[in-house]
């Protein structure tokens, strides 16, 4: 038997710990108590090794524990095992050579192409410069994949309506080009247009302003993305940066190349991009389990 009592009262105690985190504490080692009786029998620390307490994880892992979980109880069971050292009750800790599983990252939140065609086309932004204006800030986002920071910072010398060319400053001041097709090229000649009569004396070359002249800021554009997309969508993040994640979702399922993503989204490396691969895949799973006879 493990006799985890004078490590409990250790942590109540000396530790000062609240109830129901030693509560926590306990359930989790007579977790593993259990399974380790059931592995080799009758358990004492002695003999924990490092491959029973791998073969625990795979068995948590199987039973669905998300690896936060996995890694909480190794936490116990690490607590427990210098307890024991400080105390002379083992010689070693068979957890030093014990990795837990790594934290898997959260899929990004993107909007179906559907979504994105009726937000564009048929939804109602407003009338005038500013229903001109929050239409183009989303158009932006979702045609260029461009950060919050980098729309913002946007001058009129960042936009080249000939060439169809944006200039973004990203992260670290590096700048890189972005190409548009004609339909921003129209929405953005709409929306100077409509800010030349509005605004004709503006105080500074921000390419995207508020009523009075000046730049936009962060809490601003999250307000007009938030309040649009809620018209079409019903996921939990209605943000600027799940329209990025919209942009890239939608390239990659129209075969754009992974390393052409990078290079539009400034991202430093490869890997970042590939998690919009997981994304993907992931879609593809629901439909094959939703359409295949045999799913």
């Amino acid at each position: 038997m493990l006799c985890a009592d004078s490590f409990l009262n250790y942590l109540r105690y000396e530790r000062n710990y609240s109830e129901e985190t030693v509560k926590a504490y306990e359930e989790d080692l007579r977790q593993f108590e259990k399974f380790g009786e059931e592995a080799i029998g009758v358990l004492t620390p002695l003999k924990i090794d490092a491959e029973l307490i791998r073969e625990w994880i795979v068995s948590l892992m199987d039973e669905g524990y998300a690896s936060t979980s996995i890694n909480r109880k190794l936490s116990s069971l690490r607590s427990f095992f210098k307890f024991l050292l400080r105390r002379g009750g083992v010689v070693s800790d068979p957890l030093r050579k014990v990795t837990g599983p790594k934290k898997s990252k959260a899929l990004p939140v993107f909007l179906k192409e559907g979504e994105m065609n009726r937000l564009l086309d048929d939804v109602d932004f407003g009338e005038g410069f500013e229903g001109c204006r929050d239409h183009l800030i989303v158009e932006m986002f979702y045609a260029t994949g461009m950060r919050l920071s980098e729309l913002i910072g946007l001058d009129d010398s960042d936009i080249d309506l000939s060439a169809e060319v944006v200039k973004v400053t990203g992260k670290r001041n590096k700048q890189r080009l972005i190409p548009f097709g004609e339909e921003l090229k129209t929405s953005i000649t709409d929306y100077l247009s409509w800010r030349n009569e509005v605004v004709p004396i503006r105080r500074e070359e921000a390419f995207f302003v508020r009523n009075t002249g000046e730049r936009l800021y962060r809490g601003m554009v999250e307000c007009i993305v938030k309040r649009n997309l809620s018209k079409v969508t019903t996921v939990k993040k209605r943000s600027p940066h799940v329209l990025r994640h919209t942009f890239a979702t939608a390239m990659l399922n129209h075969d754009a190349e992974l390393g052409a993503i990078k290079e539009l989204l400034g991202h430093e490396s490869l890997a970042t991009t590939e998690i919009y691969t997981h994304t993907t895949f992931e879609e593809l799973k629901k439909v094959y389990n939703q359409a295949h006879p045999r799913a």
